[in-house]
């Protein structure tokens, strides 16, 4: 990995959503040539703001937009990368969001709030560890084994060696690998520290305003969400993680909407989310909603359709549902796409007024249906009737619908078999995963990873697969600039996007 580019490429990122921070010396990073009198170092508080911008963009950007397209949110209509990512066409794509998103993005900010805390203190560096165990979560699940163990050690170790992905969660201590558990643990354990010389704020924690007691919840709720990822795996060990958490109390992790971890933006240019500069902005006829997708929604009369996707005028591709019309287009088609004036276009959901809508990255309603698929498979406790009816409740609060529509719906005998957890467990995990796929909207990276764990909801292939693969993807391919650049480290044999990762595999 290219680890020397880290220096400009640090608020590359952040600085195009809406950061315009100072630039940054590559002093910084190897620790050369520093003169005293004029001093290269970062503020704390500026590297975790550039570490949040860069999280919330890479989870709703590329990375993002590729997951609504396999888990069938979206469609591609125009241009060529989105029609070809749809077909899941994705060979040779994505240099710049592992070198510059992830790597030297959000994860060389993380390690560097870390690497300097003891000029800003365990409140810093307990925040910049959970979000470090987030990112390299995002690129072992995405790409499978990854540079972790050896990765962000700057001009030590230009060409770090690729740790599986099971002892990235799990741990070796033979290879000095630090579990993702135990480094959400050791963040949560700084949090518990007295703050230090300064501590987050509002003006630069953008997530949490410097609530450490919030901060607190993220860190045990990314332990379940980890503990659930390799649950087919390791059924043991995650059932103990779980545990683990519920022994603490409710209050120990995110539990109501106020505490979910996203990132709000804004509504000046530079400054709105990447769904709206992306899809309006930029590329506003690149995607159109999935058909398939309005299908599901319209079988189950559900709600949040007019919230998740604009109405559009009547037309020979229109669906006619409770709540007016919809146009969307099948995934991987040949036919002509609907003109953008006769399709569904995102809803406020994931724009907002004006591209101010958060990006949503683990949130309340995700725990309630982790704790219920838990409960349900793992026997961690709880009612799953009870835990999954609170995540349908919570994820149709946060899409806007009102309470006694909710409990209308939710009263409704004609939609039983959607809300009522019924049949063998595997039909009840199924229920489960889709109704968190649908909540999951606008998190493509999240509801890929349950895709591919569990294999629901039961999504067809798309129509015109590529020869790559002809379902739904389970990787990403090792991109060209990592295998050009790091030859020595990346595994020989290079599995292609239909072979599982570890986690999901059998």
């Amino acid at each position: 990995m290219k680890m020397k580019y880290s220096f400009f490429a640090r608020y590359a990122v952040a600085g195009a959503l809406f950061l315009g921070a100072a630039s940054c010396d590559k002093d910084e990073f190897f620790g050369d040539n520093v003169d005293p009198n004029s001093p290269s170092e970062v503020p704390a508080g500026v590297v975790l703001s550039s570490l949040q911008a860069s999280t919330a963009f890479i989870n709703s950007n590329t990375i993002g937009r590729v997951g609504e397209l396999f888990v069938q949110h979206m469609a591609g209509a125009e241009g060529i990368q989105t029609p070809a990512y749809d077909r899941y066409a994705i060979r040779g794509d994505f240099n710049n969001e592992w070198e510059f998103d992830v790597y030297a993005g959000a994860l060389a900010d993380a390690q560097n709030i870390i690497d300097t805390g003891d000029r800003s203190g365990p409140a810093f560096t307990g925040i910049a560890k959970l979000m470090k165990a987030y990112n390299f979560a995002v690129a072992t699940d995405i790409w499978g084994d990854v540079p972790y163990s050896q990765a962000l050690k700057g001009s030590a170790q230009l060409q770090p060696r690729f740790d599986k992905q099971e002892d990235i969660y799990k741990g070796n201590a033979q290879l000095e690998i630090q579990s993702l558990f135990d480094l959400v643990r050791e963040g949560l354990n700084d949090l518990d520290q007295p703050p230090g010389l300064i501590v987050p704020t509002a003006a630069n924690d953008l997530i949490y305003g410097g609530n450490i007691a919030r901060w607190r919840k993220f860190g045990n709720t990314l332990l379940l969400k980890f503990a659930l990822q390799i649950s087919k795996k390791e059924p043991a060990l995650a059932t103990s993680v779980i545990r683990e958490v519920l022994a603490k109390g409710p209050a120990s992790y995110i539990s109501d909407n106020a505490d979910d971890f996203q990132l709000a933006f804004g509504t000046t240019v530079g400054n709105q989310n990447p769904f709206f500069s992306y899809n309006v902005t930029n590329r506003p006829g690149d995607q159109i909603a999935s058909q398939r997708f309005i299908d599901t929604m319209n079988l189950r009369n559900d709600p949040r359709l007019p919230r998740f996707y604009s109405t559009s005028p009547a037309n020979a591709a229109a669906t006619t549902t409770a709540f007016g019309t919809f146009t969307g287009f099948q995934n991987g088609s040949n036919n002509a796409v609907p003109g953008i004036a006769n399709r569904s276009r995102l809803g406020p959901y994931l724009l907002g007024n004006s591209g101010d809508a958060p990006v949503r990255m683990l949130t309340n309603f995700q725990t309630k249906f982790i704790l219920a698929e838990a409960a349900l498979l793992l026997g961690t406790g709880g009612d799953a009737q009870a835990l999954f009816t609170q995540g349908i409740r919570a994820s149709m609060t946060k899409a806007g619908v009102d309470a006694a529509a909710i409990d209308a719906y939710l009263a409704n005998p004609a939609n039983a078999r959607w809300v009522t957890l019924s049949g063998s467990n595997t039909r009840r995990q199924n229920q489960i995963i889709t109704q968190k796929w649908i909540a999951l909207f606008g998190n493509g990276y999240e509801a890929w990873n349950d895709y591919r764990r569990t294999g629901f909801p039961r999504l067809a292939p798309v129509e015109n697969p590529s020869s790559d693969s002809p379902t739904i993807p389970q990787r990403f391919f090792y991109t060209n600039g990592e295998i050009s650049a790091n030859a020595n480290q990346v595994p020989a044999d290079r599995p292609n996007i239909t072979v599982p990762v570890w986690w999901a595999s059998n």
